[in-house]
């Protein structure tokens, strides 16, 4: 009954102590991971969302500049 005991405390509490701060450093990091993508997917919402108002910027300039042109050569 004494082995047991000391069995006991000096190798299984220690590694079910590891075992447990393992797991609340693994579930933070999972939460941090969760959360980083969730900004990566915004900020790739929001890159695409400038890409496209640049598009429409660039479009509604040429229009103008071809609208000058047209109206040079007249």
């Amino acid at each position: 009954m004494e082995l047991l005991n000391q069995i006991m405390t000096w190798i299984v509490a220690p590694v079910a102590g590891y075992v447990f701060l393992l797991h609340k450093t693994v579930q933070s990091n999972s939460v941090k991971i969760a959360v980083l993508n969730a900004e990566i997917a915004n900020l790739r919402e929001l890159h695409g969302r400038e890409v496209k108002d640049m598009k429409v910027s660039m479009e509604r300039i040429f229009e103008k500049l071809d609208t000058i042109e047209q109206a040079l050569r007249k």
